[in-house]
């Protein structure tokens, strides 16, 4: 698939929903474009839709008793927990945060550690690879290929206000957890017509469809659900039909380093179900220099010469598998 112009870019935004998704927009710091259903980012000058203005309605979850207001559940400095029975206690860190510049860790990567497409998910990766990770983007070696990706922004910066003991307690607490399968991977020729939403891809209109091309979509199984932050809704990964043999082929060679069954050894992390956008963003990320460090050292090479539609095939048949 050939990047498509600003122009056209421009003329199928302002005249329509239709396939944003299959745009990519530019990405000149990096040389070369960035797949929108990776960075899910308007292009720039684009006015993004104004979403509904909170107005302090109690919002419930099924299954849960907690409640909290549309007002309280954007905050980054309060995090919805809807099931506090599934999961340890919080420390004050991952469920509060701290004003200024600390959001909750619990916001972004959900108290489960599952995260969304939009950040990383933590739960179970050994505490030296995260201690490590939380150095590189404190010290500026790990960015976004894309600088105007916010998840990435509010990491740093997170990472830059926290103190070394804030940073322990919330990578204690998620590498105590679990990571589950909550990604179910389908392969199909066409899929639903989506758009860029918050950070992520959303179903437009479930009525139309459209070519998958070479990529990966990961969309919400409930998209109220996921705006809600309950940790029991999880996605749905389109990818291209014969995706997970050609990726069960391309991820032998990780088993060198991540394990026979790719869940990882010692500080290396598991790479097993993890969710196929944020790991196509990482392989990236590897590759165009804006993900540095000790580790990534030992991913440039194997990535150098990787292209999109092989790393579609691989992060299709990782988000496949049992974490």
């Amino acid at each position: 698939m050939k990047p498509l112009t600003w122009f056209a870019v421009a003329s199928v935004v302002a005249g329509s929903l239709l396939p944003l998704s299959l745009c990519l927009h530019a990405q000149k710091s990096a040389g070369e474009s960035l797949p929108v259903w990776a960075w899910p980012l308007l292009p720039p000058g684009t006015p993004s839709a104004p979403g509904a203005k909170p107005t302090g309605e109690v919002k419930h979850v099924p299954g849960s008793l907690a409640s909290y207001t549309d007002k309280e559940i954007p905050s980054l400095f309060l995090v919805p927990d809807w099931f506090p029975n599934e999961h340890p206690k919080m420390p004050k860190v991952v469920a509060e945060g701290r004003a200024p510049g600390v959001n909750a860790c619990g916001h972004c990567h959900l108290p489960t550690g599952m995260g969304r497409p939009e950040n990383m998910s933590v739960a179970g990766l050994p505490k030296g690879y995260m201690m490590e990770q939380m150095a590189d983007f404190r010290d500026g070696l790990r960015k976004s290929s894309d600088p105007r990706f916010g998840s990435t922004t509010h990491m740093i910066q997170t990472v830059q206000h926290a103190t070394p003991e804030e940073i322990e307690e919330g990578v204690d607490y998620f590498a105590s957890l679990k990571s589950k399968q909550w990604i179910r991977v389908v392969e199909t020729d066409r899929v639903p017509l989506t758009k860029v939403g918050a950070l992520m891809m959303v179903v437009a209109d479930t009525k139309k469809t459209e070519p998958i091309g070479d990529r990966v979509l990961e969309v919400p199984e409930d998209l109220e659900q996921t705006e809600l932050r309950n940790p029991d809704s999880g996605f749905v990964a389109y990818v291209p039909m014969g995706t997970l043999k050609k990726g069960k082929a391309l991820t032998r060679t990780c088993v060198t380093c991540h394990g026979a069954d790719l869940r990882g050894v010692g500080e290396v992390p598991s790479i097993a179900g993890r969710s196929p956008s944020q790991m196509t963003r990482q392989l990236i990320d590897f590759k165009t220099g804006a993900r540095n460090g000790k580790k990534a050292v030992l991913m440039k090479p194997v990535v150098q010469g990787m292209t999109v539609p092989q790393m579609v095939s691989i992060t299709g048949y990782l988000a496949s598998l049992k974490p």
